[in-house]
């Protein structure tokens, strides 16, 4: 499986829907796994500010193949990866980025949200990723 239109769509859906119910107001970006956009969508009255933010959290979490709330864990001053969000042309690193995973294990993007507190971020992308699948990955022997 891979992200195709019609799923991408269907996974930005999901997490508008999710929005409605917690009445916020957000962008959605989906990204493939070579982290290049898929599909987008601003709902009215979302901020300008989270177009950026919502892609740029898709493609961090396809980068590193982890949420990006994980890698602003290990980003933090004194941790392995301070510094990582200046790499890649600028990357997001708290909650509402998660990868997308198939059934069988595969990461084939990734959703970012942005809009609202990064709990809320985090619920609207945990909504569109169980759309196509997860986004828990197998365990690698060089993930932290």
């Amino acid at each position: 499986m891979h992200v195709t239109l019609e799923n991408a769509e269907a996974a930005i859906a999901k997490a508008i829907q999710k929005a409605r119910e917690i009445d916020t107001f957000m962008c959605v970006a989906v990204v493939d796994s070579g982290a290049d956009l898929k599909a987008f969508h601003r709902m009215d009255d979302a901020w300008v500010g989270s177009i950026d933010i919502a892609i740029k959290k898709a493609k961090t979490a396809v980068f590193f193949g982890m949420p990006t709330g994980e890698i602003g864990k290990l980003s933090q001053p004194g941790a392995p990866l301070f510094g990582i969000e200046h790499s890649n042309g600028g990357l997001i690193t708290f909650p509402g980025g998660l990868p997308i995973v198939d059934e069988n294990g595969v990461m084939i993007g990734a959703i970012g949200v942005s809009g609202s507190s990064v709990e809320n971020d985090h619920a609207v992308a945990t909504a569109g990723v169980e759309a196509l699948g997860s986004s828990e990955l197998p365990a690698h022997p060089w993930r932290t």
